[in-house]
């Protein structure tokens, strides 16, 4: 007979956790480090403030969506190894891509200010 194991409910859920728990510890410490950088205004630019109490709630960000990129995967029957093999390299790139962006994004919010990054104005 064939043998088919539980779907991991569980690290579906797990995985989103994590990624909603580090989303929250990383959107406080850029507010905390935008906010220190505006009363302090130091030579020290925003995008070098990128370091690593940014960094590592956004690794976990990048862990927990992984590992619910994967469980996901499994539920629909894909074995462990290669739903792991899709979701690391898949979550690597997504994520190197929005760290490039916020890099890109603080950068200009130094340079113009909050004006810079109003995506409503069209003028």
């Amino acid at each position: 007979m064939y043998y088919l194991h539980e779907p991991p409910y569980l690290l579906l859920v797990m995985g989103l956790l994590v990624g909603i728990t580090c989303g929250a510890a990383f959107e406080a410490t850029l507010k905390q480090k935008v906010q220190e950088w505006s009363k302090n205004r130091s030579s020290r630019s925003l995008a070098q403030m990128q370091g690593l109490p940014l960094f590592i709630p956004f690794l976990g960000i990048s862990v927990g969506i992984c590992v619910f990129l994967a469980a996901g995967l499994e539920i629909f029957s894909f074995p462990t190894f290669l739903a792991y093999t899709i979701s690391l390299p898949l979550t690597l790139f997504i994520g190197w891509l929005v760290w490039y962006q916020l890099g890109k994004l603080l950068g200009q919010l130094e340079r113009g200010g909050s004006k810079a990054i109003d995506l409503d104005a069209w003028e």
